[in-house]
């Protein structure tokens, strides 16, 4: 099975969301291993080329996406997924804003 790269979800008021896989990795709303803890932020890096290897739904109230990193306790609620697609560009300026800071890349450790 290929992963995928990107999800799109659409909402009953006609609002729909193009969301990579990195974006929904990286605001995971579960508890991660690979979230480093800096300066009191929580960071996660290194996931540019992350895919969604499958998606499972969770009741009516969400899905959980399991990514090709072997992350899969995340389960997105719709109302996740609508606040992320509406806040996406803001999140991910803050992200790269974040790793900057720290000295982070987006890339995988070797890969740039």
């Amino acid at each position: 099975m290929n992963p995928l790269f990107q999800v799109e979800v659409e909402f009953a008021n006609g609002n729909a969301f193009k969301l990579s896989a990195e974006f929904l990795r990286i605001n995971s709303p579960a508890v991660d291993g690979k979230i480093r803890s800096i300066g009191g932020e929580k960071v996660i890096s290194g996931r540019r080329h992350v895919g969604i290897m499958s998606a499972e739904p969770v009741g009516n109230y969400g899905v959980r996406l399991n990514f090709d990193d072997l992350h899969k306790t995340g389960i997105y609620s719709w109302d996740y997924f609508y606040h992320l697609g509406s806040k996406k560009f803001t999140l991910m300026r803050s992200y790269i804003k974040t790793l900057k800071k720290y000295g982070l890349s987006r890339d995988p450790r070797g890969r740039k």
